[in-house]
């Protein structure tokens, strides 16, 4: 047990009633009262005033420490929060990206777009072009062809136009003979056919001369139904 002198018991009481403060702490059970009845009801104030102290210290410790679990529990919630904030950010970034690619996705494919169609423009175009070459070739082939044609019935009927003249002038000239021979014949019997023979001769020229306007007439129909053609 510690005992203690008159002089710091007095002291301790004094210090009690000025300014409300006692010892504390598992020391005032080991203090001896020595039968001072005023100290010992300082004693027992001191322990009871400890143990109200140590409970609201107590008290204060566990509201600390409740007060910590919250924040321990509110730091996690936050934690976690700030964790799924970040994750939306970054899902909101990345949809925003593939937005971003996308718009230039659409607007790569329009301009292919309207490269393709300028291109296939460009081969219509082409194609008309081609078609028309064609045509005029076709044409002109067609004119060529008619023209050959033209020219091979020219030169045929030239040919025949010739042979027939050939074949009339012989003809003429044949009966001519045969009938100046008639006239200068001293035969009896050749001038008894002399009548016949100038009439005959008569005939066939007349004969020769309206084939000879026939075939002039058809050649000349036939150069006048071209040149209306063309």
């Amino acid at each position: 047990m510690i005992k203690l002198d008159k002089k710091t018991k007095e002291q301790l009481i004094e210090l009690q009633k000025e300014k409300n403060i006692t010892i504390e702490g598992n020391i005032l059970r080991l203090i001896d009262s020595e039968d001072d009845e005023e100290f010992q009801t300082y004693i027992d104030d001191a322990i009871n005033k400890d143990k109200e102290n140590r409970r609201k210290r107590l008290d204060i410790t566990k509201r600390v420490q409740i007060q910590n679990n919250d924040l321990i529990k509110w730091k996690e919630v936050n934690e976690k929060i700030q964790e799924e904030l970040k994750s939306s950010l970054i899902e909101t970034e990345e949809s925003k990206n593939e937005a971003i690619r996308a718009r230039e996705d659409a607007e790569f494919s329009k301009e292919e777009a309207l490269l393709l169609k300028e291109e296939a423009l460009l081969l219509k175009e082409e194609a008309e072009k081609a078609k028309e070459e064609a045509e005029n070739a076709k044409k002109a082939a067609e004119n060529d062809l008619e023209i050959l044609q033209r020219k091979t019935q020219f030169e045929l009927m030239e040919r025949i136009v010739k042979v027939a003249l050939w074949i009339i002038l012989g003809i003429g000239v044949v009966v001519t003979g045969v009938f100046i021979f008639s006239m200068i014949s001293s035969n009896q019997s050749v001038h008894e056919s002399q009548n016949l023979i100038g009439n005959t001769w008569t005939n066939i020229i007349g004969i020769l001369l309206t084939n000879c306007f026939s075939i002039v007439g058809t050649i000349m129909g036939v150069k006048y139904a071209s040149t209306k053609k063309e």
